[in-house]
């Protein structure tokens, strides 16, 4: 469902610890007023060296932020939130500070904007201080660990009731190892939460607004934080986004018709090039040795490797590396390998696929997707009844036979604490480019028109007929890359909502 581095350290020190100081950027009345939360606006940042390559060859400088674990009881326990600066190359022309997240949730942001500010324009490099974060839970930022055996909370419902129940007792297992391993820190792992953080990091900095740059996930932080710090935001950029009246179940649910109709245009392409793949001469060939896959693995779990994958994983790896355009060879060489498993043929050591199956079977730190869970399951109450998604499933077949048990099914978060707050309900007017590609296969089209339609004050930019999730970045496009780079770097949202085609 997601996962898209000194000399002058000793002088980041010394110019970090001056600009954390300042009580003109104290903390917001209306969030912070509870008390005792000025001594986390006005700490001082330890600049440092990254002790990563990329950021560090990039030039950022590191720090850790202290930030309360629960904001109702800011003299509780407190954990740090990692950060990263790439200052702005034009110190005249600086506007302030641009925050980021890459999505997930539980995605690692600490070196996203080295990664991404090539595709941003000399004018907004010169103008922002990037800044890169790992939310709380997550990478450097005091990671949380359920101590799951596999990753991934997310599992398809499989061919049969039979089936669909096993996976009814693997999300409760997932619930309860995770409940009594961080049971303390898991219900403050939530966006809410990760907004507060985001808010201390700007006092922290010394700056009064933020401008902010999020994809997937973090478009729904991005979101939220306007809703809880309304005037403490400047430039927001959301790219494909989620709409925060459906987050929840529903987002996942709409992944399934988009990722089916990759599949079909992936199927359509492969089709074309059989005397190169050897997978069929129409795409309703190439789908049906896909959706054969999925039946085999419902029989007897197809053995690639070491690993046994069954038909609650199956779907999992198919939908992970769906491709965008440009990327169908690849994938093509993906599914290759899963069908000359399942015909008892050894699979080639190395690749996507194993490094897809290492994920799911033998989870690390950055592999996991504990905190996921953790946000997901913590900002709103899902569904409790396992019959509620079984009848989703069922509906879902027929129209998405690879994808449907797979989007629909039912997750550890039927089986998690109830949210100690109230999902955000989203509705300003704050300004906001939103950025969003039609055949969005992860946060479908209608996600980011919902988002539209909830802050008032945005622009819509509609990146029309390409399947892909992430734009900025991430896709090359001129017309959107022009409207992002645009309003960063002056604030002009275009006059209405535009359309950019591809290629054009």
């Amino acid at each position: 469902m997601a996962r898209l581095h000194t000399t002058l350290a000793a002088l980041a020190v010394a110019t970090g610890l001056l600009a954390g100081v300042g009580s003109a950027v104290a903390a917001p009345a209306g969030e912070s007023a509870r008390g005792g939360l000025s001594r986390f606006y006005d700490q001082r940042l330890d600049w440092k060296s990254c002790d990563d390559g990329l950021l560090d060859a990039s030039g950022a400088q590191c720090a850790d932020v202290t930030v309360p674990l629960d904001y109702q009881q800011p003299r509780g326990r407190t954990i740090t939130v990692a950060i990263s600066r790439l200052k702005a190359t034009d110190p005249a022309q600086r506007r302030g500070i641009m925050l980021s997240n890459p999505g997930g949730p539980g995605g690692p942001g600490l070196a996203m904007m080295a990664r991404i500010k090539g595709t941003m324009s000399p004018a907004v490099q010169a103008r922002y201080d990037l800044v890169g974060m790992d939310p709380r839970g997550v990478g450097r930022s005091t990671p949380i660990d359920c101590g799951w055996p596999e990753a991934f909370m997310q599992r398809s419902a499989g061919y049969d009731r039979a089936a669909f129940d096993r996976s009814v007792a693997f999300a409760a297992d997932r619930a309860r190892r995770c409940a009594e391993k961080e049971g303390g820190r898991l219900p403050h792992i939530t966006t809410r939460n990760t907004a507060r953080d985001m808010d201390v990091v700007r006092g922290a900095m010394g700056e009064k607004r933020i401008s902010y740059l999020g994809w997937s996930y973090g478009t729904y932080l991005g979101a939220v934080y306007t809703q809880m710090f309304p005037q403490r935001t400047d430039r927001f950029v959301l790219d494909s986004a989620i709409d925060p009246a459906e987050y929840g179940t529903e987002v996942t649910r709409a992944m399934g018709a988009p990722s089916e109709a990759v599949l079909d245009d992936w199927a359509a392409w492969t089709a074309r090039r059989d005397a190169e793949y050897h997978l069929g001469t129409t795409g309703k060939q190439v789908r049906g040795a896909v959706e054969g896959l999925v039946r085999q693995a419902a029989k007897a779990p197809i053995k690639v490797g070491d690993y046994a994958v069954d038909a609650h994983v199956l779907p999992f790896l198919l939908a992970g590396p769906l491709p965008s355009p440009g990327q169908y060879a690849g994938y093509t060489q993906y599914v290759r390998q899963l069908l000359d498993a399942a015909a008892g043929a050894p699979v080639v050591p190395g690749g996507e696929l194993e490094a897809s199956l290492t994920a799911v079977f033998r989870p690390g730190a950055a592999t996991d997707d504990d905190a996921q869970a953790a946000v997901f399951c913590g900002d709103v109450s899902y569904p409790r009844d396992p019959e509620w998604y079984w009848k989703k499933v069922q509906r879902s077949r027929a129209a998405q036979p690879v994808f449907g048990a797979f989007v629909n099914n039912i997750t550890a978060c039927a089986f998690w604490a109830k949210p100690r707050e109230e999902r955000t309900v989203v509705r300003n007017d704050r300004p906001a480019l939103i950025v969003q590609a039609t055949g969005d296969f992860r946060t479908a089209y209608g996600q980011g028109v919902g988002l539209h339609k909830a802050m008032t004050g945005s622009r819509l930019v509609t990146l029309k007929d390409v399947a892909v999730h992430g734009v900025f970045g991430r896709y090359p496009d001129k017309c959107a890359e022009d409207a992002v780079n645009t309003y960063l770097a002056d604030g002009r949202l275009p006059a209405q909502n535009i359309t950019c085609h591809a290629g054009k």
